[in-house]
């Protein structure tokens, strides 16, 4: 069970329990909540989990009339080589991109999905998973997704999805931002059951051929909880209205959806040539709200393979009298 604080006018209040913060959420709204996972203190009013945490009243529609992500919990182990632990009720269920498991326990009954997962054991046609699958081959990944069910009746259930590379992993609540984030299409770790993974379309020719992310990117939907990977730091933002935030084009992890993203070039033919930037840089335009990266993986990944033997980089001996001399002496080096 998670355990909340909230904050009016500088007064802090907990660790209260979910029941008893929902309550004071709808006696005032006009504060601020945290919770473990969040990256900050967020106004109480953009919380959905306290201001929609209320029992329905009879009224009220069926809850068929929209599905709902599995409410899970979770917790983030490391610092630069991140993982994160699910823990899992009885039924509840978390999807995960091939490959990514870490560990799990007996319990936890793993099965492969076709497509994104979100329609499982919800009622979902084939039609309805053929699209979902159709949506991860456009965006690169595989046909199938992982789904990790708590198959037994009782008690709670871990499983742990690890990060492909340093960097940070960024637990997102999508209720919180309108039930929508455009991420860069590699970004996708893990989710709550009943999360959606769909594309996203850029609509600038230009945009797509020089913002650093193609004109495809991934669309995540729903009401739950998503994990997203990136490299390095993160850094988020909140844009106003109209402001503008110029970005290097690969270092763009994820906007909400009211945020533009377009690109413009970095200056003058000398700065193109000599600046080192690139030929463009992207801009984000609010109000909305962005996450950023220190290091994309093809940053990294571009510096491995110049400095690569094999591709014509060249050993600097970090600091050895002997060299290349020594490689070859250890038989690090072949001919």
């Amino acid at each position: 069970m998670s355990q909340w604080y909230l904050s009016y006018n500088g007064q802090q209040t907990g660790p209260i329990d979910q029941a008893s913060a929902v309550a004071m959420a709808q006696n005032n709204p006009d504060g601020h909540c945290w919770r473990a996972g969040f990256a900050e203190w967020i106004p109480i009013s953009r919380c959905a989990e306290l201001t929609g945490g209320a029992m329905p009243a009879p009224s009220m529609p069926p809850p068929q009339a929209r599905r709902s992500a599995d409410e899970i919990d979770y917790k983030i182990y490391g610092e630069d080589m991140q993982f994160v632990e699910i823990e899992l009720d009885p039924g509840e269920s978390a999807i995960a991109e091939a490959g990514a498991m870490m560990f799990k326990d007996a319990v936890v009954q793993m099965e492969t999905i076709f497509g994104d997962g979100s329609h499982s054991g919800q009622g979902g046609s084939f039609f309805d998973k053929l699209v979902g699958a159709g949506k991860r081959v456009i965006t690169g990944e595989s046909l199938f997704t992982t789904m990790f069910s708590h198959a037994g009746n009782s008690g709670k259930a871990r499983v742990a999805f690890a990060a492909p590379y340093p960097g940070t992993i960024i637990p997102l609540t999508l209720s919180n931002y309108g039930g929508k984030i455009i991420a860069q299409k590699d970004a996708f770790l893990c989710a709550a059951r009943g999360v959606t993974i769909g594309i996203h379309f850029q609509k600038k020719v230009m945009t797509a051929l020089f913002g650093g992310e193609g004109f495809i990117m991934q669309k995540l939907e729903g009401d739950g909880l998503v994990f997203v990977h990136a490299g390095g730091t993160i850094v988020e933002r909140e844009l106003a209205a109209g402001e503008r935030l110029d970005v290097d084009t690969g270092c763009v992890v994820a906007h909400t959806q009211s945020v533009d993203m377009d690109v413009r070039p970095v200056g003058g033919v000398k700065s193109m040539i000599f600046g080192g930037e690139g030929v463009f840089l992207a801009t984000l335009t609010g109000p909305g709200h962005v996450w950023l990266q220190s290091l994309p993986f093809s940053r990294m990944a571009g510096r491995i393979h110049a400095a690569a033997p094999q591709a014509g980089g060249q050993r600097r001996g970090e600091g050895s009298v002997l060299g290349g001399l020594g490689d070859i002496l250890s038989g690090d080096r072949g001919f």
